[in-house]
């Protein structure tokens, strides 16, 4: 049975969407059999047994310019993770009857930095919402759920990212200053002291 899953302005075609002629693509991007796409956005990975789902929010984000990596199982989202920069994780609650959000828990202990965005249409108990948010899931919605408020979540829990990245590299930038102002100011202690020994 398929999900009513309601994005508004979007159908699906069919598989035949994927595809992509090297003739709509501009020369200059093309060189020999190799099609080069210029990206300028985070990568999203998207998790879903869905195909309807996957095309539906493939298209939106791919619209915004975002890479977009669309898989149905957990095995592939992980081996993903391994290969690819991800940003922003769009998962079911369920996949193969596989509650995920102990995996979750896992990533964000990886990947503190990675927004998570977690669809169902499952009514949650006050009890399993607090579990699923506890996991590291940033925003949990219940389907079907409008095209604008996927877009306006997902920007704003990639703004939040950039700044956690930013923070971590300050924090680094810093820790390293410091580490290598007290590297100096050993050696200049102990040319120093050396200075001392000979004079005496």
């Amino acid at each position: 049975m398929v999900r009513k899953l309601l994005y508004t302005s979007y159908k699906a075609p069919g598989p035949q969407a994927y595809h992509t002629k090297a003739d709509d693509i501009p020369h200059f991007f093309r060189k020999g059999c190799l099609i080069i796409l210029v990206m300028s956005k985070e990568t999203i990975l998207i998790l879903d047994k869905d195909f309807h789902t996957q095309w539906t929010l493939k298209t939106i984000l791919e619209s915004e310019k975002y890479i977009v990596l669309a898989v149905d199982t957990i095995e592939r989202a992980l081996t993903n993770f391994q290969e690819f920069e991800v940003s922003g994780f769009i998962t079911e609650k369920r996949i193969d009857h596989t509650d995920i959000y102990e995996i979750i828990r896992e990533l964000k202990e990886g990947f503190p930095e990675l927004y998570v965005m977690m669809l169902t249409d499952e009514n949650l108990e006050e009890k399993e919402y607090k579990k699923m948010m506890g996991a590291g899931i940033d925003d949990l919605f219940l389907k079907p759920i409008s095209t604008e408020k996927i877009l306006i979540h997902l920007q704003k829990g990639l703004r939040h990212r950039k700044v956690l990245l930013q923070k971590k590299r300050l924090e680094q930038r810093l820790s390293e200053i410091k580490t290598d102002r007290n590297l100096r100011g050993g050696a200049l202690n102990r040319d120093s002291l050396s200075q001392k020994n000979r004079s005496l």
